[in-house]
């Protein structure tokens, strides 16, 4: 099994690649998916943590922050969209 490390490695890689596509852009949907997708590496990194510190509560955590994410992205998709 690969170590804590290599996951943490991993994880900080992907929000920097994701960060810079928030502050570059080009567009408004670019920055959207970019801040989408920092949300689900922050789910995965409290995932990890639950797995690290063998608390299930990051598990339970993890779930109402991934639904939260969810809505909120949809719901400013739909003020881009022009929806609301």
């Amino acid at each position: 099994m690969i170590g804590i490390n290599v996951y943490l490695a991993l994880i900080a890689i992907a929000t920097l690649l994701s960060t810079y596509r928030v502050f570059r852009g080009p567009t408004t949907v670019d920055r959207l998916v970019a801040v989408d997708i920092m949300t689900t590496i922050t789910t995965g990194l409290m995932v990890l943590f639950a797995l690290y510190y063998g608390r299930m509560i990051y598990i339970s955590v993890a779930l109402v922050y991934a639904i939260l994410a969810f809505g909120g992205v949809i719901a400013f998709a739909r003020y881009l969209e022009g929806g609301l």
